[in-house]
């Protein structure tokens, strides 16, 4: 994973790095932590369970990591689970959820 990589997933690199104080190392560490988030397995298991509450506890915790990392795409995903869950929305979750997933996935192959 590489500064060059991120900004190429569509990362706003320069945000996350002034939070990381500029140490680009300190950022891509812990955007490898932030994306091992084991919230994500928890989200999916709460979606597939219908627990709605759960769910959104899981993916408002992780739209503050994300969102810290400036994993842009990704926390636009995550923003939209979040706001869908807050209203308690009947929908079907798995299509973003899948689409949350994959774009985990595609950060997780940059490294």
């Amino acid at each position: 994973m590489t500064i060059d990589s991120l900004r190429a997933f569509g990362a706003n690199v320069d945000e996350g790095l002034e939070r990381c104080m500029g140490m680009e190392d300190f950022y891509i560490e812990m955007i490898e932590l932030g994306i091992s988030d084991e919230r994500f397995e928890d989200l999916g298991t709460c979606l597939q369970e219908e627990n709605l509450d759960g769910a959104f506890e899981a993916v408002h915790a992780l739209k503050g990591v994300i969102g810290n990392l400036s994993l842009t795409p990704l926390y636009e995903t995550i923003n939209e689970l979040t706001e869908h869950l807050r209203s308690r929305d009947k929908m079907d979750y798995k299509p973003l959820y899948d689409k949350l997933i994959s774009q985990r996935k595609a950060i997780q192959d940059l490294g």
